[in-house]
């Protein structure tokens, strides 16, 4: 399945670059992940210092390197701060299989902004690193995740009950999957 070249993919929208996520990010990374409402449905605390936002980073090149996954950063065309990311990650060859997860600075939520770049990412999965079947695992409350899922004709398989353990407590998750029959080759259909 892995056609992950050596060389980071660049992706572009009409309104977004998906790039390469660099030190110099950090303190972009840190201001959305530091806030609470971001983290509510993120599967983690808040980050307290802009050095967890440096180890995070450290973390996202070795998922490249190690070929497991991508994480691109969500930037505004013309802006090169980072306002979000967009990952596979718990990519299986073998089966053909990535997840998919994503996350958006609040203060730009609402503006299609994360489902013009999680479409530019699927579509990058299918056509060049040979992925059959993408999933999302999402928390019950997460509507707008559900809601932006679905949009891009993923369908909820079920939940996988206590699936994670956060925060003293075991969550739910409901999943959901994409598998490129069902993605249109028209993109005007999503």
């Amino acid at each position: 399945m892995n056609n992950q070249s050596d060389t980071f993919p660049i992706l572009e929208t009409n309104r977004v670059i998906l790039r390469r996520i660099e030190k110099d990010d950090a303190p972009d990374i840190f201001k959305y992940l530091s806030d609470d409402e971001v983290m509510k449905h993120y599967g983690t605390k808040p980050f307290q210092t802009v050095d967890e936002a440096i180890k995070a980073i450290s973390r996202y090149e070795s998922l490249f390197h190690e070929k497991r996954g991508i994480r691109w950063g969500i930037t505004l065309k013309g802006d090169h701060q980072v306002i979000g990311s967009c990952v596979f990650y718990n990519m299986v060859s073998e089966h053909f299989r990535a997840d998919i997860g994503f996350v958006l600075s609040k203060d730009f939520w609402g503006q299609g902004i994360a489902q013009e770049a999680v479409k530019a990412v699927i579509k990058y999965g299918f056509e060049h690193l040979n992925i059959n079947r993408i999933e999302a695992v999402i928390e019950p409350p997460n509507i707008a995740s559900q809601k932006l899922v679905e949009k891009l004709g993923f369908l909820k398989e079920g939940l996988l009950r206590s699936y994670e353990y956060f925060d003293g407590k075991f969550d739910d998750l409901y999943m959901y999957s994409l598998l490129k029959s069902d993605f249109p080759s028209d993109e005007s259909k999503i």
